[in-house]
């Protein structure tokens, strides 16, 4: 798909304080949630995007970049060089050596192409958070680095938002770049301030708990009140149940 068919000078500037719903583990994506911004897989129904943004809603498009997942329908075009260790806890999904933009970027960029194609608003990009896992690859936090930046600038030519995904290390290499974060368990594993130059640099941080955690979540919703963050309970299955911060 031509590239020059995108916008490539303009996208999506959020703002703080955004309420936001976030489903990605059911096929029936719940659009009677109250919510300034969506944040749903790359692959649903066209249609379920249209009534999203008939409702005035700004919609994100998830996909991994850093895993391979065995179900997408583009599984197949992966080489085989750039799968590396099974991704504990997830079934299905392999950590890949994000080193290979070379290898990676004709399936990353078609993603993107779809994101852009269906009119979302912005891209998270999943388990860019990577280069501190066991991956089977040595990689380091400038492969990840390098990794990201390319990541911001394929989505911004497209015309969409990109958001940081957690990799709190990098939120300075990040912030001037990125145009908002997405964060899970900051409060419970206390590392939530680290995100605050988004907040400052009037960027939204859309932060998910979980509740598989034994964390206070009222506690957490103080704290995200302070900061500023836009804060949301869920399940870690990612499915239609949410609590918000009141």
């Amino acid at each position: 798909m031509p590239l020059n068919i995108f916008p490539s000078t303009d996208w999506w500037q959020p703002a703080p304080r955004l309420t936001w719903q976030w489903q990605i583990g059911d096929n029936e994506i719940d659009t009677s949630i109250e919510a300034d911004v969506y944040d749903i897989d790359l692959y649903v129904d066209q249609a379920i995007i249209d009534e999203l943004h008939a409702k005035g809603r700004k919609v994100i498009c998830y996909m991994s970049v850093g895993s391979y997942e065995d179900w997408r329908p583009d599984k197949d075009n992966f080489p085989v060089e750039v799968l590396g260790k099974d991704y504990e806890g997830w079934p299905g999904e392999k950590w890949l050596d994000i080193r290979r933009i070379d290898l990676l970027s004709p399936i990353m960029l078609a993603r993107l192409d779809i994101c852009a194609a269906k009119g979302f608003d912005g891209v998270e990009p999943d388990n860019m958070q990577i280069w501190d896992n066991d991956t089977g690859f040595p990689l380091t936090a400038d492969d990840q680095l390098r990794y990201a930046l390319w990541l911001a600038e394929e989505a911004h030519k497209r015309g969409l938002a990109i958001g940081q995904k957690n990799a709190a290390d990098q939120v300075k290499d990040l912030v001037n770049v990125y145009d908002f974060a997405i964060t899970e368990d900051a409060f419970y594993d206390n590392w939530a301030k680290a995100m605050l130059p988004y907040i400052q640099a009037g960027k939204p941080v859309f932060a998910a708990e979980y509740t598989d955690m034994p964390g206070d979540f009222q506690e957490f919703c103080r704290q995200s009140e302070v900061l500023g963050f836009s804060t949301i309970l869920k399940n870690r299955g990612l499915d239609r149940w949410i609590e918000t911060c009141k």
